[in-house]
């Protein structure tokens, strides 16, 4: 009988060199398996993000070079964030429906000079849009799921037609993903995969995050203080 014990098993064997570990490995991570998130500006708006150190916001000739980048270091996706402008948000984050808006400019400009090479991720959310730096909008002093998700629809849809491969709902809304998908596949956009990949959390550890896409701190609408409990975790 094998006596399965040492010295006739020893399960350092199996960790000697590279190679064996490579093949033995029971998960393993690769540059292929990341996906980089970049955020995107305007040429005149700020570069730094001070509570985010050594991550920056780019402008058009700065995506197309940290790109080329992540090509080069094998990484095959980048999630793409903006950082809009206060004077072009409202309360309802109309700009996020707008086909050339920042986001769809740079879907394009990537594809223009990458196409299959890099694929992209776009978020959708109203946070970057709206005046009050909620993630969707306000009636009657609460976030209204109902009109909030039409307006993702919206949002979804042109960020698919600027050639967006991957569409992010990030917004915490009830439902968004099957009205999403049922419109983008009537729109002829089958081949665009939704990702539900986050959880927001109303939680200042993800005031980092709100700075980099100046959402900040929720403000108030007609005088009322509102937070992000109702629809985060």
């Amino acid at each position: 009988m094998f006596n399965r014990k040492f010295p006739n098993t020893q399960m350092r064997r199996l960790r000697s060199v590279p190679w064996v570990r490579d093949l033995v490995a029971e998960h393993g991570l690769q540059a292929s398996d990341l996906i980089y998130p970049m955020f995107v500006r305007e040429k005149d708006s700020p570069r730094e993000i001070k509570t985010l150190p050594g991550v920056y916001r780019h402008t058009e000739e700065e995506l197309l070079k940290t790109c080329e980048e992540a090509i080069n270091l094998g990484i095959q996706a980048v999630a793409l964030f903006p950082y809009i402008e206060a004077s072009l948000k409202d309360a309802h984050g109309k700009m996020a429906i707008e086909g050339d808006n920042l986001m769809c400019r740079m879907i394009q400009l990537i594809k223009e000079n990458f196409g299959s090479e890099l694929g992209i991720v776009a978020d959708v959310a109203l946070d970057p849009y709206t005046s009050h730096g909620h993630d969707g909008v306000i009636k009657s002093h609460r976030v209204d799921n109902i009109e909030t998700t039409e307006m993702l629809v919206k949002q979804a849809l042109v960020q698919a037609q600027a050639g967006a491969d991957i569409i992010a709902p990030s917004d915490m809304m009830d439902g968004r993903i099957g009205v999403i998908r049922s419109l983008l596949d009537q729109e002829g956009f089958e081949h665009v995969i939704l990702m539900s990949y986050a959880a927001k959390y109303a939680s200042a550890f993800y005031g980092p995050f709100r700075d980099a896409v100046g959402a900040g701190s929720p403000g108030s609408f007609l005088g009322a203080p509102l937070d992000k409990k109702t629809y985060q975790m």
